[in-house]
Parts: C-alpha cells; structure tokens; sequence
C-alpha cells in the first residue's frame, strides 16, 4: 500500500485509533491495507524471507497491544507503523549479531534470499521518495542514519566510528529524522 493522499493517511490514523479500541474490524482492515507495505521494510532489512514474517506478525502484535498509545499529532499512522516494524527488524538484526559474535564459524555464512520481484516494485517509489530525502542531507549525517536504521548500528558504535562525541552523533540522528519526516511529509 503507497500512502499517497491525505485522505489515506486520515484512515490509516483512524483505522489504528478504532484498534486501540480493541476494534478487531479496524485492526483487519489496517493490517489489510498496511502489511505488504510493512512486510516489505522487514524484508528489505532482514533479507530473509521468514525472519521478515515472524518480525511482522510481532510488529502486528504490538500493534494491537500499544494502538491505545497512539498519537496522530505526533506521527500519522503509517510513520508508527513503518517505526515499529523497523525497531523490531532492527531488534532481530541485533540479536543475530549477538550470536554471530558468540559462534565466530557463523560469520562466513551468507545470506541466500532476495527480495522478489514484487516486494521490489512495490516500494519502489517509497525507496525513490526516501532515497531522494537521505540525499538532501549531509554526507557524514546520511550515512550514519543509514548505518543506524539500515543495519541496527547502536549510537556508540556510530559515535566511534566517527570519531565524534555521543552527544553529537545522537544531535546528528535526531536532526537528520526530523529533516527526513519533513522532506516524506511534502
């Protein structure tokens, strides 16, 4: 589903907040008209076709456990949906690396499943849109927002690697998302 107009982006917010209700049509409904759209940024993160599911079905779970906690003004709908599924994918790429770290043998393992065709074409434009936006930023900026929402890099890690103070690389984050949720909002 490409959120594109307004109108959308009101249903998906009343939608989530009818969930928060314990309203299991408008949870139907919401999950029918964003899963795909979620399944793709787990996919795209996790490249593996079943961890992606498991994630989304935990994304979902969460969902309908904290929709209460949703807050229009604060985000719409779709941005704490894709937020949540990318925390809980990120959450996954951490625990993996955990265990990466604990058998070194594991480190030589490649992963074997790609995105198809069609999860591919249908974020296309969602990838465009994004792509176009991470590119308005400043290089050092827009790489560390990559590292830290593409392949879960902790602040600490990002500070280090760039030589730069905690606080700093946290300023850079923060600064960069909220350019990055103006840009997707235009």
């Amino acid at each position: 589903m490409s959120v594109t107009s307004p109108a959308e982006r009101e249903e998906l917010n009343r939608l989530l907040i009818q969930t928060g209700r314990n309203d299991q049509k408008a949870f139907a409904e919401l999950y029918k008209r964003t899963s795909s759209k979620l399944f793709g940024v787990c996919l795209r993160m996790l490249r593996d076709r079943s961890e992606a599911e498991e994630v989304l079905q935990e994304t979902y779970t969460t969902v309908w456990r904290r929709a209460a906690g949703f807050d229009a003004a604060k985000a719409s709908a779709i941005t704490w949906l894709i937020t949540l599924s990318r925390n809980k994918a990120i959450d996954r790429l951490r625990q993996h690396r955990e265990e990466l770290m604990d058998d070194p043998s594991k480190l030589e393992q490649t992963v074997d499943d790609q995105p198809t065709p069609a999860a591919d074409a249908e974020t296309s434009q969602e990838y465009g849109r994004l792509q176009h936006c991470l590119d308005a930023l400043e290089p050092q900026q827009r790489d560390s927002v990559r590292e830290a929402f593409f392949t879960g890099a902790t602040y600490n890690e990002l500070a280090t690697r760039s030589k730069v103070p905690l606080g700093t690389m946290k300023s850079w984050i923060r600064r960069s998302l909220m350019q990055l949720r103006v840009c997707l909002e235009q």
